[in-house]
């Protein structure tokens, strides 16, 4: 508890407005009749939903699994049905839709059968981590990065400090006080579980010293373990994982880096015992500790509601009074945004809602020009230049020379500026369209390989079917080579067969061959008859050629058939060695001299 204490730069002195929430014990809703539960509740890849409309669901059944490494599954906060999955409301400043899944409550709250692990020593840490992804835990401190995926960044490498943070520095948020009052024993178990995985050799607990309820609950539930508590002084933002760590052990992380890269690893107080719940319980991810507060509210209050509650059934428990309600923020008054409607439900990373009334967070001034009296810089707790960061605000290059993401959008210089100056929202924006510059180049760049490497394989193709058809015409070059000399002599043989067959057939056929002359002779008369007659009638030259034409080739018809006759009458069969009359032996001959002219 004495341990030395550093500091870091900057930081606030500001008004903790936590007293009105603080004033009752952790307060149990009514179960909503009808949650929407989005499945984009975490950073990284939204979840996949693996239930369908109509299905029945038990409380903390699996509904929508990790759509990456790098994502969180979720579970039926109650039992009920899946009425749809479709686009709903979002808790966001834009307005913006997402894709959720809707379950209508059947009012029985019945549990689905859990498998808690008492002995969770006898597990190796790969198995424990298993565990807290398929809960579906994410972080609650409001980043909300996946709890597995964080801590299997660093599980075995050299990691030599894990920090709790139980600093709630932002003012009207006191979910993590309560939580450390009320249920420090499940936090200690949920530390612990943490320990065997990560294996550190120091833990460190941190606690703004305005929560002395707190330190004293939490330090009881220590006992003798080897959990240094420490608290440490109120100053926003401590409450930041850079800042807490610089308070805690003196050293800050590098720029652009993060505590993995000094050994160190920072885990929210509500994920730990999220933690405790999952492995100890096995109770899945399926609500959180928020605070109701603001001034629009009649009973401010903390709250442990289910994930996907409609804001309005949960303000309306604590008294809202809407004619009072100037803006609704998700978050504090200097991190959180501001939600354009009350029709949205609870997610995991919605820590406080606070309904302010317009006298409580009056709007701010009209923005005026800088005056460059350097109050945000003094404030500003990563030592930046904020005001440098606002006139750089599109020069991508310069932002980034001036560590524009070591921003933690903590508000600070916003608060202090003299001329209302909105600059964080300016680091946003410009954050966002250095994120979208930089995805459009990794896509372009993954089309670039992509193209590449298919022209690559359309190389190795032709390639290989050049390649493919070189080897076949050496083949077929070698084959061409040997086979005459094997060959050949069968050809004289083949060819002899065909002559004796062809004369055989034309000695068999004269009969065929004196019937085909007499017809030709008889036509080459009647065609000279018929032009004879037309020259008679028409007295041509051309008609003239022509009969004389016809008559030769007449003479000539006639002059065959005679000379066929007379040989028809002296022609006698000549003896052959070896006839071949047969069709099919013809057509085998033929074949076989074919075959022997390709080789």
């Amino acid at each position: 508890m004495n341990a030395q204490v550093w500091n870091f730069p900057g930081g606030l002195q500001l008004p903790a407005n936590k007293q009105q929430s603080t004033a009752l014990p952790i307060q149990q809703p009514p179960l909503p009749r009808r949650l929407v539960i989005p499945l984009q509740q975490h950073i990284g890849e939204p979840a996949v939903p693996c239930v369908e409309v109509g299905e029945r669901v038990l409380k903390g059944q699996l509904i929508a699994e990790a759509g990456s490494a790098i994502s969180a599954a979720l579970h039926a906060p109650t039992s009920g049905t899946v009425v749809e999955i479709s686009e709903q409301p979002y808790p966001h400043s834009s307005g913006l839709s997402v894709a959720a899944i809707v379950i209508d409550s059947d009012g029985r709250d019945e549990w689905t059968t859990l498998k808690p692990e008492t002995q969770y020593a006898s597990l190796s840490g790969v198995e424990l981590l298993q565990r807290i992804r398929q809960a579906g835990i994410a972080g609650l401190g409001g980043a909300g990065f996946p709890t597995a995926a964080k801590l299997a960044a660093r599980a075995q490498d050299d990691l030599h400090t894990l920090i709790i943070n139980g600093a709630e520095c932002e003012p009207y948020i006191s979910a993590d006080d309560l939580l450390m009052r009320e249920r420090a024993t499940e936090l200690v178990e949920g530390i612990e579980v943490l320990m065997h995985i990560l294996q550190p050799q120091q833990v460190l607990l941190g606690i703004e010293d305005d929560k002395p309820e707190a330190i004293a609950a939490v330090q009881a539930a220590i006992g003798e373990r080897s959990i240094r508590l420490q608290a440490v002084p109120t100053r926003y933002p401590s409450g930041g994982e850079r800042q807490l760590i610089q308070l805690l052990t003196g050293r800050e992380v590098p720029a652009g880096g993060l505590p993995a890269d000094i050994g160190m690893l920072c885990v929210n107080v509500g994920t730990a015992v999220a933690v405790a719940d999952a492995v100890l319980r096995g109770r899945p991810l399926i609500s959180r500790i928020t605070t109701l507060t603001g001034a629009a509210l009649a009973r401010p209050c903390n709250v442990e509601a289910l994930l996907g509650t409609p804001v309005v059934e949960l303000l309306e428990f604590a008294g809202l009074d809407q004619a009072r309600l100037d803006r609704l923020l998700l978050g504090g008054p200097l991190m959180g945004a501001a939600l354009p409607s009350l029709d949205v439900p609870l997610i995991k990373t919605a820590n406080c809602l606070l309904a302010a009334t317009r006298e409580e967070l009056p709007p701010p001034p009209p923005e005026m020009p800088c005056i460059r009296c350097g109050d945000c810089a003094q404030v500003c707790p990563a030592s930046l230049l904020p005001q440098q960061l606002y006139f750089f605000a599109e020069d991508h290059d310069q932002l980034m020379a001036h560590d524009l993401f070591d921003c933690i959008e903590c508000g600070a210089c916003a608060y202090v500026c003299p001329s209302s100056i909105p600059l964080v929202q300016y680091y946003r924006a410009s954050k966002a369209e250095i994120r979208d510059l930089e995805q459009r180049q990794l896509k372009a760049e993954h089309w670039r390989l992509r193209f590449e490497q298919r022209q690559e394989r359309l190389r190795r193709e032709e390639e290989q079917r050049t390649a493919d058809r070189l080897a076949r015409q050496e083949r077929a070059a070698r084959v061409q080579a040997h086979q005459p000399e094997v060959q050949a002599p069968a050809a004289p043989a083949a060819q002899s067969v065909i002559e004796r067959v062809k004369a055989e057939k034309a000695v068999g056929n004269a009969p065929d061959q004196l019937k085909r002359l007499k017809i030709e002779a008889s036509m080459a008369q009647v065609a000279l008859k018929k032009a004879e007659k037309q020259l008679a009638a028409h007295d041509t030259e051309q008609l003239r050629s022509q009969v004389t034409e016809l008559r030769v080739a007449a003479e000539e018809a006639k002059a065959a058939l005679a000379t066929a006759e007379a040989q028809g009458a002296i022609a006698e069969p000549a003896p052959a060695a070896a006839p071949v009359t047969d069709e099919a032996a013809l057509k085998k001959a033929k074949i076989d001299a074919a075959m022997a002219r390709a080789q």
